[in-house]
């Protein structure tokens, strides 16, 4: 499943809408997803959101960053 992570770049600043990142990632469900995203960076994640269907294939032809990023599992 492809995962939509809406995130802040640290844990220390207050969130703002302004500063929001997204990032794409695939997973087995969304307990994995987080586990990657918070193993794996200093980030502040604010929403994981499942992508299927309709959404999947909007984010694909719309969004200016979709690329899915992928995590070095040895961590």
């Amino acid at each position: 499943m492809i995962y939509k992570v809406l995130y802040q770049k640290d844990k220390i600043v207050s969130p703002r809408r302004e500063t929001t990142k997204t990032l794409y990632i695939k997973a087995n469900n969304l307990v994995d997803a987080r586990t990657m995203v918070e193993n794996n960076t200093p980030y502040n994640i604010e929403l994981i959101q499942e992508l299927t269907g309709n959404s999947l294939q909007y984010e694909k032809e719309h969004a200016d960053n979709f690329k899915l990023t992928s995590f070095d599992q040895k961590k």
